[in-house]
């Protein structure tokens, strides 16, 4: 049996997530929340159920150029289907089976996916669904201090002392006041960064942050000489953390205030018990200096991120495809965006 609860039904929704021995924050109704206020679409959760199997799926529900037909793509971050229970093919295909006519039920043409590398739920899905596997993404072992330490290159452990050396100081907390000053610094490196314009979110974004997500969040951030000169939103939940946003300021790049953050948030992390910190990939997937910045924490790491793209209904998707190449004559047919119609 499938049904799905809305947003605003969040006492619910969180109770059921929280059912699952593996949920993490992105699934939580106060993480949704945050993206619905940027206008990612209206947060769904489908929650499946049988004697033997039960499933978890998050999405962001969003309006089309067709009336009363919609797509559906997971939030920001990382998400996808979780299960709980036997998972023997027949019993994922049951599960699919039911999806798939939930999906057409709802008028959702099509659905995009990114699936969760710590988690490694594209496993289960590659055996019912289109599963592509991507680049790599980075997570720290949190284990003990020792572990963290040794599993940084050589290399960066030399920044971090570096940064230490050169008197930074790294402190955290999770207040309005903190998170507020956050905001021109994220900007302005989005800004040098050319970054597109999804990636600016306005005020109400942070508050809901900072008021929704009470006890999934923190805020670490490096002073030098009595300015804050970098600072990184922290998520958490359920024994994981996850960098999310992260700024700083050009002109103190050189003192490597990111380098001790990151350190500094993986021991806090590890103090509180956490298991993994997971910092992403690179952009697009790609092993550029992002990606490279990120593995210098952790030599040994080997997770994998994964997409998914669903077509519940050719005939409106080929509709929506259409309509976007008659009123746009720069569209571009071949591209391999997904859905093509919003490339």
């Amino acid at each position: 049996m499938i049904q799905t609860i809305d947003i605003d039904n969040c006492d619910r929704w969180d109770e059921i997530i929280r059912s699952f021995t593996e949920y993490d924050v992105y699934y939580l109704s106060g993480y949704m929340r945050a993206f619905e206020i940027h206008g990612d679409g209206r947060p769904t959760l489908l929650y499946y159920q049988t004697d033997n199997l039960r499933a978890i799926y998050v999405y962001m529900k969003r309006l089309t150029a067709l009336d009363d037909f919609f797509d559906s793509i997971t939030p920001y971050g990382y998400g996808g289907v979780l299960f709980e229970g036997e998972t023997n093919e027949d019993n994922l295909r049951a599960f699919y089976s039911e999806y798939i006519a939930q999906m057409q039920k709802d008028h959702i043409v099509d659905n995009f996916v990114r699936y969760h590398p710590v988690l490694a739920n594209a496993v289960l899905m590659k055996h019912i669904s289109n599963v592509i596997d991507l680049g790599q993404t980075i997570a720290l072992n949190l284990s003990s201090p020792d572990v963290i330490w040794n599993n940084i290159t050589s290399k960066n452990r030399n920044t971090i002392r570096k940064a230490e050396k050169n008197g930074i100081e790294i402190r955290h907390g999770h207040s309005w006041d903190e998170l507020r000053q956050f905001i021109p610094i994220y900007n302005a490196t989005m800004e040098k960064d050319q970054a597109e314009a999804y990636y600016f979110f306005k005020e109400p974004f942070y508050r809901s942050i900072c008021n929704d997500l009470v006890g999934h969040w923190e805020l670490f951030y490096a002073v030098y000489e009595g300015m804050i000169i970098a600072a990184s939103i922290i998520l958490y939940a359920n024994g994981r953390m996850h960098y999310h946003l992260s700024g700083s300021v050009l002109e103190y790049r050189n003192l490597a205030p990111s380098n001790l953050l990151l350190y500094q948030a993986a021991l806090w992390g590890q103090e509180q018990g956490f298991k993994t910190f997971h910092l992403g990939g690179g952009i697009g997937s790609g092993e550029d200096n992002l990606y490279k910045f990120k593995a210098a924490f952790n030599r040994h790491s080997d997770y994998r991120f994964s997409i998914g793209k669903e077509i519940f209904d050719e005939k409106r998707y080929a509709q929506l495809v259409d309509i976007r190449k008659n009123n746009d004559t720069d569209f571009n047919l071949e591209s391999h965006y997904f859905p093509l119609y919003r490339s």
